[in-house]
């Protein structure tokens, strides 16, 4: 007879969600700082220059030429700095909101899934996503050489960014984008993990067996990735666009959404708010395939770890 599996703690899930973050930042933020150079990048001014440097590979190259190869990692402090509760929250609230919507006997639809994936989205882009999202972007779009002593950014690094932030524009601006965030963190996280638990399900009801080797979370973990972006993409450049600016006074959300939005459709076209998603695809598929297959064989090793441990912390307890 086999032991019952326990559920996961939110240990777990915190030290698995941030190896799974840790891992996946380190291997595919470079693609990420060119998706936010596209992104910022005006058309008319982009006219001038040859076909090759508008691509997603002409413009990392134009970075490391420029700037250095340590250029792609611009931001990337305050990315790893947020990772560990991004995921944390990420995959907690996602099982916490899927256990309130399961049945009496533990089932979840695939709607609660859904939603429970929307819920998650908007819970860590409330906490953690957003201020980070700001530091990131802000260091991102310097354009100084990363090899050069003497070209000397105004923001050095993530910390930085925060003080400099909050001592000119004041702790919202580190907030700015937060509904459209929300919306692309909510609907992100939705597609995710509604169709990575879906295949995940099926891959395992066709092969008869509880747990997927590595390959296969990496796999599921690529396909369900690259779901997210192309449902909203100019959710993301609208955001971007928002966060890059400084805050000015007396000028609410919605009006710098407005504003933002016109200037895009009328100055650059509507093929504008697609801009970087190339990139961005290719960022975040890798990425999720990555978070997942490291999350996956964590969470393993941790259960298999408290399942090892289980007998000899119940023999302390009886002789306690």
């Amino acid at each position: 007879m086999t032991a019952q599996k326990t559920k996961p703690t939110l240990s777990t899930h915190l030290f698995a969600g941030g190896a799974a973050g840790l891992a996946e930042a380190m291997c595919c933020h470079p693609l990420d700082t060119i998706k936010v150079r596209m992104q910022l990048r005006n058309t008319r001014r982009a006219v001038a220059s040859s076909l090759s440097k508008r691509t997603f590979l002409g413009v990392g190259k134009g970075i490391i030429q420029a700037e250095g190869f340590l250029a792609l990692y611009k931001g990337l402090g305050a990315v790893v700095t947020g990772i560990v509760p991004k995921m944390a929250i990420r995959f907690s609230s996602f099982e916490m909101y899927k256990s309130w919507a399961a049945d009496s006997e533990g089932k979840v639809s695939t709607g609660a899934v859904f939603l429970a994936g929307l819920g998650a989205g908007v819970t860590e882009a409330v906490a953690v996503v957003t201020p980070m999202d700001v530091i990131k972007i802000r260091l991102q779009a310097q354009r100084h050489s990363t090899v050069d002593p003497m070209d000397v950014p105004k923001y050095r690094n993530a910390v930085h960014a925060a003080l400099t932030i909050v001592r000119e524009e004041g702790v919202s601006a580190l907030y700015k984008g937060v509904a459209l965030t929300a919306l692309r963190q909510a609907t992100n996280q939705a597609v995710n993990f509604t169709v990575y638990q879906e295949f995940k399900r099926i891959a395992r009801q066709m092969q008869g067996v509880e747990e997927l080797p590595s390959y296969q979370h990496l796999i599921l973990g690529g396909v369900s990735g690259a779901m997210g972006p192309l449902s909203n993409a100019p959710i993301d450049t609208i955001k971007t666009r928002i966060q890059r600016a400084a805050h000015l006074s007396g000028e609410s959300a919605w009006s710098r959404f407005v504003t933002v939005t016109r200037e895009i459709a009328q100055r650059e076209g509507y093929r504008a708010f697609y801009r970087g998603l190339t990139p961005r695809v290719l960022r975040v598929a890798p990425g999720q395939a990555i978070t997942f297959m490291v999350y996956e064989k964590v969470k393993n090793w941790m259960d298999l770890w408290d399942a090892r441990s289980q007998p000899m912390r119940l023999a302390n307890s009886k002789y306690a």
